[in-house]
């Protein structure tokens, strides 16, 4: 069994923020309580926000004290042939990220794969079992507020580690993985919102290997329908890292519909263009805060 050091580039952020977020929260919670005094009410909640249903991650965090939930009820992906010719089918269930607010600017998020399925069309045996579970912290840089004009920006940290949970089922990772994204939102106004992301990210198979790292961009363009209904439209570029098919490039669509204040249903496709991703991944989501 692997013995895994704490990942440096996490214990880094997460040491070099420590000090500004004591500060940062007892002032949230001052401020809060001024809130209450002058007018006899808590301060109202920032707009309901998510980092589902597309792969690109918002820079905004909920608000301390509150509790998100986020969870992809159901998910399918079907796999490009192996070099022995063989198709996987693979099927998602209750993928969950469970959001929890700290701060005015930093949340801890867990996710986690309650239940996966891989079916080798043709021959194979079918496997399946718990995925892998990851602890991520996101940390707001500014703009946290959401957009007030056409040109704002929100930026944010979201260091994140991989923890393997069944290293034999093939639903989750083999091995201890982390890494970090940097998400950046653009409004674009008309109803326009552009989200960019960029991340580097550390795995590897067995704990004798060395990290390999993989780059990820995306960008994502949202667009408002109503109060209710969004739509968005994306591409999704991961970097070789040297073997296999080479780049996997994905181009995904979706819409979002919020059934009320705090619930949102989702529901989408990603569709890969290059050899290195999978030919097709809908899924269908639902979204509370609490």
């Amino acid at each position: 069994m692997m013995r895994a050091a704490f990942p440096p580039i996490v214990a880094l952020a997460l040491l070099a923020g420590a000090p500004a977020l004591a500060a940062e929260g007892a002032e949230g919670e001052a401020g809060q309580d001024e809130a209450v005094i002058r007018t006899g009410s808590p301060a109202p909640l920032r707009d309901f926000t998510t980092d589902r249903p597309d792969v690109t991650e918002s820079p905004f965090t909920i608000d301390p004290g509150h509790l998100q939930v986020e969870t992809t009820l159901f998910g399918y992906t079907r796999s490009r042939r192996d070099a022995s010719g063989t198709v996987t089918d693979s099927y998602e269930l209750g993928t969950t990220n469970l959001r929890i607010g700290l701060t005015e600017s930093v949340e801890l998020d867990l996710v986690w794969q309650p239940y996966g399925i891989l079916d080798p069309r043709g021959g194979g045996a079918t496997r399946h079992g718990i995925g892998s579970a990851e602890l991520r912290a996101k940390v707001n840089l500014w703009g946290n507020d959401g957009p007030a004009a056409p040109g704002d920006t929100a930026l944010a940290l979201l260091p994140y580690v991989t923890l393997p949970t069944d290293r034999d089922n093939g639903v989750g990772e083999r091995q201890v993985g982390f890494g970090l994204i940097v998400p950046l939102a653009v409004e674009l106004g008309g109803g326009f919102g552009l989200g960019l992301n960029a991340a580097a990210d550390f795995t590897r198979e067995r704990s004798a290997d060395p990290y390999d790292a993989a780059i990820l961009t995306s960008a994502s363009l949202g667009y408002e329908w109503t109060d209710r209904l969004g739509t968005y439209a994306e591409v999704v570029w991961e970097f070789s890292r040297g073997g296999g098919e080479g780049d996997a490039v994905t181009l995904d669509t979706g819409f979002t519909y919020a059934l009320g204040k705090d619930w949102q249903l989702d529901a989408g496709v990603n569709i890969g263009v290059t050899r290195g991703a999978d030919p097709v991944a809908p899924f269908v989501g639902l979204s509370a805060r609490f």
